[in-house]
C-alpha cells in the first residue's frame, strides 16, 4: 500500500455521494453507470454502498448526517499521506477545517475543509482502501471548482497542494484554470459564470466518463433525473451536466476519438 498512497498525494483519491435517501440514490446510478454497489453490513457505516466497475471501486454513497441541511450533493476527496498536516496546510492558507481528521474503520482517514470561496473539499488519507478505478467508462473522470473568488481558491490550493495553475482562454471574459501536480493534470476551475443565480456558492463538480454521452444524458432523464446543461462540446470531446433525483448536480464526460 505504500506505493499506493504515494501515488494518490495531492491528487483526486475518491468521489462519494452525500444523499437524501441513499437507497434511491443506489438505485439510479446503479441503473445509470451499470455500477453493482456492496452495500457494508457494519453499523459503523450506515448502510454505505460501495459502487464497482469491473470488480474495482469506483464511487461511495451514503446518507447525510443528522442535522446536515444541505442538499445532496457530490464529494470530491484529494489523496494526502499525513491528514493532520493538511489540516494545518489550509488553516494557514486562510481556509476552515470542517471536520477535523478522524479515522474511517480500519479504511483510511478523512478531514472536510471549505476553501476560501466557500467550497468543501475533503481529503483522504489511505491504509487498506488505496487507489479507485478512474478514467474508464462510468468512473470519475475529472473534478471542477466553480468559485466566487477563483483567484484566492487558485492560491488556497497551491499552497496546500502543492497544485501548480494553467490558465485557459475560453473566450468572451471565460478563463479556465487547470491544476497540475508534477506536470500531471488533476481537476479544474473557473469563476462562478454570471448567469449562475447568486444563492448558489462556490462548489466542486465531479463528472463522470461515459462512452455515449447522448444516450446517458437521455437515460438520466429517463431515470427522473434532470438535465443542467445539454450535451456541448469542448476542445477535449464533449461534457454534459445533470442532476440526479434526490438534487445532486454531477457531470458526464466524453473524450473526442483519437485520431490514428
Amino acid at each position: 500500500m505504500a506505493d499506493t498512497k504515494t501515488s494518490l498525494a495531492n491528487k483526486p483519491a475518491w468521489v462519494e455521494l452525500s444523499s437524501t435517501d441513499q437507497k434511491a440514490s443506489q438505485e439510479f446510478y446503479s441503473k445509470l453507470f451499470g455500477w453493482k454497489i456492496e452495500v457494508q453490513d457494519d453499523p459503523q457505516y450506515g448502510g454505505y454502498g460501495m459502487a464497482k466497475v469491473d470488480g474495482k471501486d469506483a464511487a461511495g454513497i451514503g446518507g447525510k448526517q443528522p442535522g446536515d441541511p444541505t442538499p445532496s450533493h457530490w464529494n470530491l476527496y484529494i489523496g494526502t499521506t499525513d491528514a493532520k498536516a493538511t489540516a494545518k496546510l489550509v488553516e494557514a492558507a486562510g481556509g476552515k477545517v470542517v471536520a477535523e481528521p478522524f479515522a474511517v474503520g480500519d479504511q483510511g482517514t478523512m478531514a472536510v475543509f471549505q476553501d476560501p470561496s466557500g467550497a468543501f473539499i475533503s481529503a483522504w488519507q489511505p491504509t487498506n482502501m488505496g487507489a479507485f478505478n478512474a478514467g474508464a467508462p462510468n468512473t470519475f473522470a475529472w473534478g471542477e471548482l466553480n468559485a466566487r473568488g477563483i483567484d484566492k481558491a487558485v492560491r488556497f490550493y497551491e499552497k496546500v497542494f502543492g497544485w501548480s495553475v494553467e490558465k485557459q482562454d475560453m473566450g468572451g471574459d471565460m478563463i479556465y484554470h487547470v491544476f497540475k501536480h508534477d506536470g500531471e493534470q488533476v481537476v479544474g476551475g473557473m469563476e462562478t459564470p454570471p448567469m449562475v443565480p447568486k444563492e448558489i456558492p462556490s462548489y466542486w463538480l465531479v463528472y463522470f466518463t461515459v462512452s455515449d454521452i447522448d444516450k446517458t444524458f437521455e437515460k438520466v432523464k429517463s431515470l427522473g433525473g434532470r438535465e443542467m446543461v445539454p450535451p456541448s462540446d469542448f476542445p477535449g470531446g464533449k461534457f454534459a451536466i445533470v442532476g440526479d433525483p434526490q438534487g445532486a448536480a454531477f457531470g458526464l464526460m466524453m473524450a473526442a476519438p483519437q485520431n490514428k
